[in-house]
């Protein structure tokens, strides 16, 4: 076995005890659940844990790429890169000193439009641990010549997270650049990005969603979530912590960038993702208790999110 297909294979255990329930009796996440599936140990250096990449955002909406790099900085990940439109990438620097900055080019109104991100972005796609490609993103079509551009450069054992319109254009890109990415594809589109994977108008209710995640699952040969539920392959898992106030702007850029930080700390893609959405939706309630069922921010939970795993490691 080459070791690119041992590092694939060790992102993708599900280890037994912990398996996802079938679409009509899915796995509930609990904090037993998660003690009994433990993420791996941050020791050592930022090195050691990981250096996570997020490619989106624009010129109108550049806190996309801020909210998730802080989350997954937040999550454990040693260091953090954000590709992003070429006016904000210094501004985005300055807010948030913790990264490094790319500028990618953009259009007449601010979108990234892919052109040359590759070339860009190569050394951060070489050495990356794992990469964010969607929050923030503007335009369509610059968001599909992003993804092709990204793939082309990426190494082939790199995970990805695939956010807002880096999930919807993926019917969009070339058959080659989604056989590239099967088996190391975690997606996290909202229920309507996840109706425009199937070629609806909408999706109503939970047992649509879900039928949607497992058909999207399948086809891109990826793990998949979607407001509280998250499936790989035909296993399901569902997380019932949490209230309406995380459903405000920004909400899903943290739970990708938290995704990302696990990806980064080398947690496999399943666990990456029920563990991001349970700690998402608990640090939800930590502020929901302390300000209010809505009101809270976005921003107010990346600080949440460490004292929730550290709550779940009993620290």
């Amino acid at each position: 076995m080459s070791e690119d297909t041992a590092r694939r294979e060790d992102r993708e255990d599900v280890p037994a005890g912990v398996e996802g329930g079938s679409p009509g009796s899915p796995r509930l996440v609990t904090p037993a659940l998660l003690r009994s599936w433990p993420l791996p140990e941050p020791d050592g250096t930022k090195y050691s844990r990981g250096l996570a990449l997020v490619v989106g955002g624009s010129c109108s909406t550049p806190g996309g790429v801020m909210l998730a790099g802080t989350s997954a900085l937040r999550m454990g990940a040693g260091r953090l890169h954000i590709g992003t439109a070429d006016d904000v990438a210094m501004p985005v620097a300055v807010a948030l000193p913790e990264c490094g900055t790319t500028g990618l080019p953009q259009d007449d109104e601010g979108a990234i439009t892919g052109e040359r991100a590759g070339a860009l972005l190569e050394k951060e796609l070489s050495r990356a641990d794992a990469v964010l490609l969607g929050p923030g993103l503007s335009d369509a079509e610059g968001a599909a010549r992003l993804l092709e551009e990204v793939v082309t450069v990426l190494p082939d054992d790199t995970p990805v997270v695939l956010d807002a319109f880096g999930a919807t254009t993926l019917p969009d890109v070339s058959v080659q650049v989604v056989e590239r990415l099967s088996g190391r594809l975690l997606l996290t589109p909202n229920s309507g990005e996840l109706a425009r994977l199937v070629e609806q108008e909408t999706l109503s209710g939970d047992d649509e969603v879900v039928e949607a995640a497992l058909a999207v699952a399948r086809r891109f040969g990826a793990v998949v979530g979607a407001n509280t539920w998250i499936v790989a392959g035909d296993k399901v898992w569902q997380v019932t912590t949490g209230d309406t106030g995380l459903g405000t702007s920004g909400s899903g850029d943290v739970v990708a960038g938290a995704a990302l930080g696990l990806l980064s700390r080398r947690a496999g893609l399943v666990q990456a993702l029920v563990w991001a959405k349970y700690v998402h939706a608990a640090a939800g309630d930590d502020l929901a208790a302390r300000l209010g069922r809505v009101g809270y921010l976005a921003g107010e939970i990346p600080p949440q999110l460490p004292l929730v795993l550290g709550s779940l490691r009993g620290d």
